[in-house]
C-alpha cells in the first residue's frame, strides 16, 4: 500500500515537472502584439455598442433649455423602447424628424397617442387638466401670439393619432415641434437621453478649420487649448436626463 502512495506521488511530481518546463518554454507574444489584441477588442465592443446599445449626440440648439444647452454632447440609450418599453410623458427622446428624417430632433414627449392637447396663452393643457410643467421648462417672451398668426402661444385642441407622440422643447418660446409639424411616429423614435456626457460652451468667435489647411488646424488647436478651462462646462458634465 505504502508502494503505491510513492508511485502516485512520483507521478505527479513528474506531471508537474513536464507542465512547468512546458510554460518555461512556451514562446510569449510580443508587447506590441498584446497591445495590438487589446486595441481590436476595445475597438470592437465600442463599435457593437455604438449599433446596437448607445448613440452619442451633440446639442445644436438651444430649443431644450435648461434641460439641455447648446454644445451639450449625451449619451442616447438605443434599447430604451425595444422590448416591450414604451415611451412615457417627460421622457427626452431623439428621433427623426418626421418631414426630413434625414436630421435627428430632440425633444420632450408631453401627449402620448389619443390624448388631446391644447395650448391656451402658452398654457399646455392635456387631456383637458393642466399638464405638469417639467421642473426645466421655460417661457422666454412675455407676448402672445394670436393663433392666426402662430401656433406657438396658442394651439387645438389636437387629438394625438394612434402610434404617434406630441413633443416639445422645453424652451417653449424658440422650439419647432409638434406645434408645427405634428406627432412624431413610434418608429421614428431612436432612443432616451441618458446623460451629458461632456459639454462646450460655443464661441461664435472661434476658429474654423477644415482639411487639409495645416495654418488653419494650428490655429484651432492653440484656441482650443487656451480657451479649454473657461468653455468647458465642468458642472454640466454626467448630468443626468
Amino acid at each position: 500500500m505504502d508502494q503505491d502512495y510513492l508511485i502516485q506521488d512520483f507521478k505527479r511530481e513528474e506531471t508537474d515537472r513536464e507542465a512547468r518546463k512546458v510554460l518555461r518554454f512556451r514562446p510569449r507574444k510580443p508587447l506590441w502584439r498584446e497591445y495590438v489584441e487589446t486595441g481590436i477588442i476595445a475597438l470592437v465592443a465600442a463599435i457593437l455598442l455604438r449599433v446596437f446599445v448607445v448613440s452619442a449626440y451633440k446639442v445644436t440648439s438651444s430649443s431644450m433649455e435648461d434641460a439641455l444647452f447648446e454644445g451639450d454632447y449625451i449619451f442616447v440609450n438605443k434599447l430604451a423602447y425595444q422590448y416591450g418599453g414604451k415611451p412615457q410623458i417627460g421622457d427626452l427622446i431623439v428621433f427623426k424628424y418626421p418631414n426630413n428624417p434625414e436630421k435627428d430632433f430632440i425633444k420632450r414627449i408631453v401627449a402620448g397617442p389619443g390624448q388631446e392637447v391644447q395650448i391656451a396663452d402658452k398654457v399646455l393643457y392635456v387631456d383637458g387638466e393642466v399638464a405638469q410643467i417639467p421642473l426645466h421648462s421655460k417661457n422666454t417672451d412675455r407676448k402672445i401670439v394670436p393663433a392666426d398668426l402662430s401656433f406657438r402661444d396658442n394651439f387645438g385642441p389636437y387629438r394625438v393619432i394612434g402610434g404617434e407622440y406630441f413633443v416639445m422643447g422645453d424652451n417653449r418660446d424658440d422650439s419647432r415641434d409638434s406645434r408645427f409639424w405634428g406627432g412624431v411616429p413610434e418608429e421614428n423614435i431612436l432612443g432616451k437621453t441618458v446623460f451629458v456626457y461632456w459639454s462646450w460652451e460655443p464661441d461664435p468667435n472661434s476658429p474654423d478649420w477644415a482639411f487639409p489647411y495645416i495654418i488653419d488646424a494650428i490655429h484651432w488647436l492653440g484656441y482650443s487649448i487656451a480657451s479649454f478651462p473657461t468653455h468647458v462646462r465642468w458642472e454640466r458634465i454626467g448630468a443626468s436626463l
